[in-house]
Parts: C-alpha cells; sequence; structure tokens
C-alpha cells in the first residue's frame, strides 16, 4: 500500500475509538524500521492531520480552514535539561525555550517559553500532562498562533532520559480546532497511546 494511503480512514470507523485504533496501526506500519526522531515526527504529523482530513467523526468547519486545523510538535533542544517524572518541581522547569519542530497547517509561532501559565504548550510540558481546552478564549495565557482555533489539545512527549527508567518531557504534540469543544477524553485516550508508539519508535540519542 502507497505510503499516503495510510492517512485513508475506511467509512467503517463510525466512532472515535475505532479511529484512534485506526490511526496507530497505520502510524505503527509507518513508522516501522524508521528510527530517526525528524523523520518519524513528521510522519506521525502528518498522518494525524490528513487522517482528520478525510473523515467527519469530529464535526465540520465553519471557516475556510479545516475542523483540526493544526498538526504538530514542539521540542525542546537537546541543549536543556528537559523536566523529568518528578512532576513536583514542575514549576521550577528549565526555561529553554520549545522550538517548532514537524507540523502540517498554517505557519506557527516559532517559539514557546515553557513557564506554567504561558499557553496551553507551556502547561502540558512543564505538569506532563495532557491539557484539553474547549474553548481557547477562556484559557489563560493561551497563545494564539491561528485565529480561527477555538479549541486544542496538547499532549506531552515523554521519552526514556537514559537514567533508570525514568522519563523526561522532550517536548508536546499540539493539536487545534477551528470549532469549540472538539477535543475530550477519548481523544486523550488516542493521543496519549499514538505518543507511547512514537516514542518507543525512535532513537532519541541526537534530541
Amino acid at each position: 500500500m502507497p505510503h499516503a494511503d495510510s492517512s485513508l480512514v475506511p467509512e467503517e470507523v463510525k466512532t472515535k475509538a475505532q479511529f484512534y485504533a485506526h490511526v496507530q496501526e497505520q502510524l505503527s506500519h509507518l513508522l516501522e524500521g524508521s528510527t530517526y526522531w525528524v523523520s518519524n515526527l513528521a510522519q506521525t504529523s502528518s498522518l494525524l492531520y490528513h487522517s482528520y482530513l478525510s473523515t467527519d467523526l469530529f464535526g465540520t468547519s465553519s471557516t475556510d480552514s479545516p475542523l483540526v486545523n493544526w498538526v504538530g510538535f514542539y521540542i525542546q533542544p537537546s541543549s536543556s535539561s528537559s523536566t523529568t517524572t518528578d512532576t513536583s518541581s514542575s514549576s521550577s522547569s528549565s526555561s529553554s525555550p520549545l522550538l517548532v519542530g514537524p507540523y502540517n497547517g498554517r505557519p506557527a509561532c516559532v517559539v514557546i517559553k515553557p513557564i506554567k501559565g504561558k499557553g496551553v504548550c507551556a502547561d502540558a510540558f512543564v505538569d506532563a500532562r495532557t491539557v484539553i481546552v474547549e474553548d481557547v478564549d477562556e484559557y489563560p495565557g493561551h497563545i494564539a498562533c491561528d485565529g480561527d482555533t477555538r479549541s486544542e489539545i496538547v499532549v506531552p512527549l515523554r521519552i526514556p532520559s537514559g537514567t533508570g527508567n525514568q522519563l523526561k518531557t522532550a517536548g508536546v504534540l499540539d493539536l487545534d480546532s477551528t470549532a469549540r469543544g472538539t477535543f475530550d477524553e477519548e481523544d486523550q485516550k488516542g493521543l496519549e497511546g499514538i505518543m507511547t508508539i512514537l516514542a518507543n519508535a525512535c532513537d532519541w540519542g541526537s534530541l
């Protein structure tokens, strides 16, 4: 099957759970034998973006933009110390910026400061937890990269820290929607599963 066909969602997929199970299966095939993290982040963002385009499970957009109008990553460079599994000291997370990585959508903010209260991506990174925002206009500190965006979900990218079984937060996966209330706990579960597949597929030595 051509790689592009992996983003086509079959007609029999009728629920979000089925959607994410399908995307996870396709992602596992796409990343098979590929360990370079930049390539794998690019494949993941493209697969997700175009899979959302090929289904109406998430509703329809009221603008000229797609419903899910941005899917991509922000990564903290290797020269900085990412947060670890112990999030009790998350408020003192490294101030080294998150830089935009592979994504699909309109041009985006290049730099995000990982400081709690400085936006959805920053909060998800510092707290090492998924953040779901039903209405971005109501979220304190929200950074508006695209004026069409109305809701958002951000999932932390957790990778091995090189110290025992500890994990560190190396970045986040950010998804925007042009409709309010697009994302819920089913999306969280599905996207966190995708991040696990991605984290296990990559050689993070160069990050």
